[in-house]
């Protein structure tokens, strides 16, 4: 009996059999009510027996199944449904990864993310495919054994975003950041591009499958890497189901090129296409084709794809469209069928961009030729025929295309290692390859893409499953044995019994008078008894049914044999023959030599087509049998690495975020076999080391005194190890050969190795610094020593050269104390004597000067005084002869009157003037002397002339006093300037004395007085 309260979770019964969590709430009447995790509510009584209790791990989610309380299927279901409502995709089981497709970009993909999850153990963070792609980046390093991841789930569950975002941690963690990496990296683009399209049930759906093999060198850089690819679903070209589309780089093409471009390949818009427009659907919502295009020409050059690869690339490509727009007319000719080609510019153009004529384009899609025993035969084909051996033809072109491209990448992000490097490689391989898919029509691709899917799910069981248990028992491990869901049956059936469905649709194909009808007999006869197979349902019913892990699948057998012969007429390779196009060549060049070895090509004929007669020793071939032999060597691939799982679940068929359709995600989970996983990886073990190498890796963890490893066995040890580290209590095992792990054992054994490593890093860390610097230590003191040895000599010999030079000091202070005192002795005398001698040329000098003065004075004014005593002696007699001469002429001019004497006077005068100016002229130092000729008259002077005379006389005499006075002060400034001259001699001749210091207050005085 449940008791119900507020807030508990229970678990209620559902219409798809499977128990849906709900909440218990009570209403405000009292009502007890369930509202279950779709949100739908219930109303219930209060003691209902079908309702459970739910475990409280399963409420609000785990990180990792295992720990699940509600181990159950409505368990695992609730789980997801919580963590996807949360957002959060990626839950473990134990090491597998489950990721539910969000349908909307997450912010947990950033740099950030990465450095966050590098060198971290797995559980450690919460799930992510970060995680598990360091894990096997760290597992490849630890062990040196190749690592693979399989990532598993149908078409649009997220497979090919998965291993995108394995491909960006490996290329970051590798830490390189090499042109390598990047172009790893760009590879991607061009494969979605040609082999990616828009599904019912995904926008990107993968319509091929590749194994990316990612090498890496010893310290873990990318070395390179390979792709494969597998199956690719060449039907898509011609024909595409509706609301899908044909392959991204039809769009890419028409919505990225220049204009110039596409008008040079005659090209318009998508809709005007036959091959790109069958599934009413061009665009594709959330994808920019114009930006994907940029993006994909990007990465041709980061692969060193030339402009002319890219550009005959462009050319086959838009050669496939025009081919797709060819029309054929039917026509009735001698009573045959046959038809002919409508003309057009699509026409023309296509065998302009083949590059071959177009007449012999036109004859090789109508008409056939085989050879009979004697000639070559041509057949006309219908318009049925014709357009079927066209899509043939145009598949072929697209699939080859396809194949160099794959190639061409190969060879520029492959580098073989060289014969003369040791060095191994490891690496990590990658497997993303279509999903399961079950549509409402399926053909022979699905029957393909389903058995892929059935082997991979076989390795899977075969891993977790099979051998697990069986090692188990061989290693004596006590254990209880787990039914899981074995899908060996079915593989049985399609290619490992004889007389599989495989083997059949091969040996039918060969045949020439196979056909589908045959074929699905002999499967019907052969099979009819057998649980796998699913006959149809009368005898017109051309279906067929296998029972598959995920379901039953049913397929429509029309159309197997031809796809699965893939065969090309040998007119079409004959006309590639005649191509002068280089890259159509290059892809059908081994089309092109088979044709040319075999002699006698041989044509047979089926319902629809002709197809080329093989000959019964060596047979073409099929795409089956290619298929069947590379998936084997993927097998091969996959078994010798160390594997991992990512399990892709797809939450709903529209495409629509968080929404959680439970039915869908329930019969994932089934036939997934993760409820069967989960309980095998919580019971089992699946960590295995042998003993050597378990002793090998966590040495360091061993107690050496309990257990010697020099002593005790390899067994012993590890034993001994799992003691100490994990305790009696834990679940791990010792097995025969192996030590028998849980996840968290090695996580825990993974941590304490880190840690003890650490310590003992620490402490040989401690002793080498420790030795090292003593050793420094020692070295130092020693050259401590040496160094004090030296620096004492060096003191020594700087305080005796000091004491030296004190002496010296002493010694050139004495000396110069006594030259001192001897100097100013010395400087004393000639100071006195240089002032003797100075005063004595002195005195004589000044006794010379001033005699030369007075005797210039005594001259000088010798010469005046006799200058004046003549002037005198002259002007006496001259007055006295004057005054005679005006007594006389006194006498004679009384009676003049007084008015004529004046006017004679005045006349007088004036004649004076000009006579006295000639004279001063004439004679300028005695000038002032009158001429005397001029005025002795011939006749007796009268009173007039005497009375001139005498004013001259006055005049002359005023003049000579003037001269004398002029030439006293001329005597006098003569003698202030000699006067002047001798005190400047004397001031010259001190200064002189003072700059030699010579000359002291009592020599000054003494000089002084002397002078």
């Amino acid at each position: 009996m449940v008791v119900l309260r507020q807030g508990d979770y229970v678990w209620m019964d559902s219409s798809t059999g499977v128990p849906i969590g709900a909440e218990v709430r009570v209403s405000q009447s009292g009502q007890i009510q369930l509202v279950d995790d779709q949100g739908k509510e219930h109303k219930v009584k209060k003691q209902d027996s079908s309702l459970k209790h739910m475990h409280a791990s399963s409420i609000n989610g785990v990180d990792d199944m295992i720990r699940l309380g509600d181990l159950n299927e409505a368990g695992l279901l609730r789980n997801l449904l919580i963590r996807h409502r949360e957002g959060t995709i990626y839950t473990y089981t134990g090491s597998i990864l489950v990721a539910v497709n969000p349908y909307h970009l997450l912010p947990i993909y950033t740099p950030e993310q990465v450095q966050l999850y590098t060198n971290r153990r797995l559980g450690e963070l919460p799930p992510h495919v970060f995680a598990i792609a360091d894990s096997c980046f760290f597992n490849m390093r630890r062990s040196r054994q190749d690592q693979c991841c399989i990532i598993s789930g149908e078409s649009g569950a997220g497979k090919t975003e998965s291993t995108k975002l394995m491909l960006q941690f490996l290329a970051a963690v590798s830490g390189q950041q090499s042109w390598i990496e990047q172009q790893v990296l760009e590879a991607n683009p061009i494969l979605e591009a040609f082999g990616n399209a828009k599904t019912i049930r995904n926008d990107n759906s993968s319509r091929f499958g590749k194994y990316i093999d990612i090498q890496f060198s010893k310290g873990g850089a990318i070395e390179g890497a390979r792709i494969e690819q597998y199956l690719l679903e060449k039907s898509r070209v011609c024909r595409q189901a509706q609301e899908e589309r044909n392959y991204h780089i039809f769009y890419y093409m028409l919505m990225g090129m220049q204009a110039e471009q596409k008008k040079m390949l005659c090209l318009s818009n998508a809709v005007k296409y036959n091959y790109l427009n069958m599934g009413k659907c061009t665009s594709c919502e959330g994808r920019d084709d114009v930006k994907e295009y940029a993006h994909f020409c990007s990465a041709m050059k980061i692969l060193t794809f030339t402009k002319n690869d890219s550009w005959e690339i462009h050319k086959l490509l838009a050669a496939i469209l025009h081919l797709g727009n060819i029309d054929f007319e039917a026509t009735i000719s001698n009573n045959l069928e046959g038809c002919d080609i409508i003309t057009s510019t699509h026409f023309k153009m296509a065998a302009q961009l083949l590059e071959v004529d177009i007449k012999t384009l036109e004859t090789s899609l109508t008409q056939r030729s085989f050879m009979t025993n004697r000639e070559s035969v041509s057949k006309p084909l219908s318009s049925d025929q014709a357009s079927d051996g066209r899509d043939a033809f145009v598949k072929a072109i697209y699939g080859r295309l396809f194949v160099w491209i794959v190639e061409k990448i190969n060879s520029t992000i492959f580098k073989p290692p060289s014969e003369e490097s040791n060095d191994t490689r490891n690496s990590i391989g990658l497997l993303d390859i279509f999903g399961f898919e079950n549509f409402k029509q399926n053909s022979f691709e699905q029957l393909c893409i389903n058995f892929a899917n059935e082997q991979l799910q076989q390795f899977f069981v075969k891993h977790v499953f099979k051998m697990e248990q069986e090692e188990y028992a061989n290693e004596n491990i006590v254990w209880k044995h787990i039914d899981y869901i074995d899908n060996q049956g079915t593989l049985d059936v399609l290619a490992s019994k004889p007389l599989n469905i495989l083997s059949l649709i091969d040996e039918e194909s060969h045949f020439p008078k196979g056909t589908d009808t045959t074929l699905l007999q002999k499967m019907h006869n052969c099979h009819e008894k057998s649980r796998v197979y699913i006959p149809p349902k009368n005898s017109h019913d051309k279906t067929f049914g296998i029972e598959h892990f995920a379901g039953p699948v049913y397929y429509d057998s029309k159309g197997f044999l031809e796809k699965n012969r893939d065969a090309l007429s040998s007119d079409l390779i004959m006309l590639v023959e005649t191509s002068t196009n280089k890259l159509l060549k290059q892809i059908f060049h081994s089309d092109l030599i088979n044709v040319k070895s075999n002699a006698n090509p041989n044509m047979i004929t089926s319902k629809n087509s002709l197809h080329q007669m093989t000959d019964t020793k060596k047979r073409v071939p099929t795409l089956c049998g290619q298929f069947r032999q590379s998936l084997d060597s993927l097998m091969k691939t996959l078994t010798a690495c160390q594997p991992y799982f990512i399990r892709c679940i797809k939450p709903n068929d529209f495409k629509k975020p968080m929404l959680f359709d439970r039915e869908l995600c329930l019969r994932q989970l089934r036939y997934l076999g993760m409820m069967e996983t989960i309980r095998i990886r919580k019971a089992g073990y699946p960590i295995r080391h042998t003993f050597q190498q378990f002793l090998d890796r966590y040495r360091v963890l061993l107690n050496s005194v309990i257990c010697d490893p020099k002593k005790e066995s390899a067994k012993a040890c590890s034993e001994s190890i799992c003691k100490n580290v994990l305790s009696d209590g834990d679940d791990w095992k010792i097995g025969k050969t192996k030590v028998f792990l849980k996840d968290f054992h090695d996580t825990m054994l993974e941590l304490k190795r880190d840690k003890a490593l650490n310590e003992n890093a620490l402490i040989i860390q401690k002793v080498l610094r420790g030795y090292k610097h003593r050793k420094q230590f020692l070295k130092q003191r020693s050259a401590a020593v040496v160094v004090q040895k030296y620096w004492r000599r060096h003191k020594d010999r700087k305080l005796d050269k000091v004491v030296q030079l004190g002496y010296a000091r002493l010694q050139a202070t004495v000396r110069s104390r006594q030259l001192a005192r001897q100097y100013e002795l010395e400087r004393k005398a000639a100071l006195l004597l240089q002032a003797q001698i100075h005063s004595y040329f002195t005195r004589k000098e000044w006794m010379q000067m001033k005699a030369a003065i007075i005797l210039l004075q005594a001259h000088v004014r010798g010469m005046h005084a006799r200058k004046t005593v003549q002037n005198m002696k002259k002007e006496a007699i001259l007055l006295q002869e004057r005054r005679a001469e005006e007594l006389d002429a006194l006498e004679r001019q009384k009676k003049v009157e007084e008015v004529l004497h004046q006017k004679r006077e005045e006349e007088a005068d004036k004649q004076s003037e000009p006579i006295n100016n000639q004279k001063k002229k004439r004679d300028p130092f005695f000038g002032f002397l009158p001429s005397l000729g001029g005025f002795i008259p011939n006749k007796r002077p009268g009173a007039d002339d005497l009375h001139r005379f005498n004013e001259l006389i006055q005049g002359n005499v005023q003049r000579c006093q003037q001269m004398v006075d002029e030439v006293t002060d001329a005597v006098d400034s003569m003698m202030k300037a000699m006067d002047d001259t001798m005190m400047d001699h004397k001031d010259r001749v001190l200064k002189l004395f003072k700059k030699n210091g010579t000359v002291n207050k009592n020599s000054k005085l003494k000089h002084k007085n002397q002078t």
